[in-house]
């Protein structure tokens, strides 16, 4: 493209964290009404990047020019005045203010006398009509669907003047149908001049949206494809510098519910209130010796109470009731938790005590109250080696790990004993494709061994690449699970939405 239609010039953008070099000497330019994806594993240095162009970091060296002027290090403020916008995977905001409150907020001086909501107004539905964004500015935001959240928080954007705008992981948290018409407003943002950054570990999505791809490996720059040339294998080996075998679950049509013995068993359970006040649904579920059974739905619908009550010890519902198998002990169930650094390990702790911290009943590793640390070291190391942990060393503070390789280590000390039943919450959320094939395929071994398996999961990709069944959550309430083979992907993203329990 030529250089006057250049965006977004990066030069030499350099940044460290101690020892650590985030990101290595990183150039690339935009141009306008371009997509350029962003692909990297875990620690690759994406967010780094996206961030000191977005001024929550200062780089270390190199520049930043967006419109041929240099932008200033550090000063998110200015960002936004040269018209860099960002959408986090996570909005920020407020449930109880309307939409035009969320646009307006940090838009007007505390000293202004008087208000310009009128004109806001105005100009918000403009661009609703403009780029096909359209949402009532007096819409409380608890009341939006996840999909018209991210409406409102592409438009807070475009209201303050975005003209390069940076997605990260955009449709993580949607249906099928939502992640459709976020992909129409993209083409209508990109049709009238905007420029987008996308960061996604989906790489279909990748290849259906971006015109370039730049892989980031140890925070250098490795390799640029044009999208419409590139496949999925390709940049999949890119990533992470090696082949990544395609993991899939041996077809297999019977109903395995109908001919193993059930593990868990959950009869008219509720869960606790739903912030809608919406009248929910008593839960009946059955998880059977061998089977993975799936729970897919948009964020927000009770997949998080769910699992917080069956991560619980002892497990007690207020109403209604969960059976085990007879003989299934405490030691034979897994539970996997979707807030790896926040649950799932103690993150000052060295690796090698996160190895047996589930397991510190274990006489091997605790006796008499004293820590048998050479046992306890001696099992981390085959953790380490047999759920390839990369780490520099089992002593390493365990916060230190990329999230693929806490996750592996989570997963390690809990498949290692082989349990009969896993609970497992959103295993492979953000981790690139290396981690989520390795993972995926740890889950399908372990049932394939005969353990059952609950996952909770919004990406739906990996619901039929794993699930025997799948339930929808929806208003913390279960549409019974039924074999993945009567599901289509439209039917479960409108059971997903709520508008329709059958399978098309």
């Amino acid at each position: 493209m030529s250089d006057n239609n250049r965006v977004l010039s990066i030069r030499g953008l350099t940044k460290r964290f101690g020892s650590l070099v985030a990101n290595d000497d990183v150039s690339l330019d935009l141009h306008r009404g371009e997509v350029i994806a962003l692909l990297g594993e875990n620690g690759a240095g994406k967010s780094t990047l996206v961030s000191q162009l977005f001024g929550h970091y200062r780089p270390d060296s190199g520049i930043i020019e967006v419109f041929g002027k240099t932008l200033p290090p550090g000063r998110p403020d200015l960002a936004l005045k040269a018209g860099v916008g960002m959408v986090h995977q996570h909005f920020a905001l407020a449930d109880n203010l309307t939409v035009l409150d969320n646009v307006l907020v940090g838009t007007e001086s505390l000293w202004r006398i008087g208000s310009s909501r009128g004109k806001a107004r105005e100009q918000l539905e403009k661009l609703g009509q403009q780029f096909g964004l359209a949402i009532q500015p007096d819409a409380l935001i608890s009341t939006l669907s996840v999909g018209e959240r991210q409406r409102v928080e592409i438009l807070k954007a475009l209201y303050r003047g975005a003209k390069i705008l940076i997605l990260d992981e955009p449709t993580a948290v949607l249906t099928p149908q939502e992640s459709d018409s976020l992909f129409a407003t993209l083409r209508q943002l990109i049709a009238q001049g905007l420029s987008l950054i996308f960061i996604s570990h989906k790489l279909d999505e990748v290849l259906r949206v971006a015109d370039r791809v730049l892989v980031l490996r140890q925070g250098r720059l490795v390799a640029e494809r044009n999208a419409r040339d590139s496949e999925r294998s390709e940049l999949a080996q890119l990533m992470i510098g090696r082949s990544v075998d395609v993991i899939q679950k041996t077809t297999n049509t019977k109903d395995k519910a109908a001919t193993q013995k059930p593990l868990m068993q959950l009869r008219s359970v509720l869960l606790n209130q739903s912030a809608t006040g919406a009248r929910q649904t008593p839960i009946d579920l059955t998880i059977h010796a061998g089977e993975i059974v799936a729970i897919a739905g948009v964020a927000g619908n009770g997949q998080k109470a769910l699992s917080s009550l069956l991560m619980s010890r002892p497990i007690k519902p207020k109403s209604g009731s969960i059976e085990t198998a007879q003989g299934l002990q405490l030691r034979q169930i897994a539970r996997i938790t979707a807030d790896r650094q926040g649950q799932g390990v103690v993150k000052q702790a060295p690796v090698w005590e996160n190895a047996i911290i589930e397991d510190l009943d274990d006489s091997r590793f605790v006796k008499f109250g004293l820590l048998r640390s050479a046992n306890a070291q001696q099992h981390a190391a085959n953790i380490i080696q047999q759920f390839d942990v990369r780490t520099p060393s089992m002593h390493t503070r365990t916060g230190k790990l990329s999230g693929g390789n806490m996750q592996k280590l989570i997963l390690g000390r809990n498949l290692v004993r082989e349990p009969q039943l896993i609970i497992a919450d959103q295993p492979t959320w953000g981790l690139d494709v290396g981690a989520v094939a390795f993972i995926h395929q740890q889950l399908l071994n372990a049932a394939a061994r005969g353990a059952g398996i609950l996952l909770i999961s919004e990406d739906l990709d990996e619901v039929f690449a794993l699930a025997d069944r799948i339930g929808v959550m929806y208003q913390y309430g279960l549409v019974s699970p039924r074999q993945t083979h009567q599901w289509t992907m439209s039917s479960l993203g409108l059971a997903m939405a709520g508008t329709s329990q059958r399978a098309a």
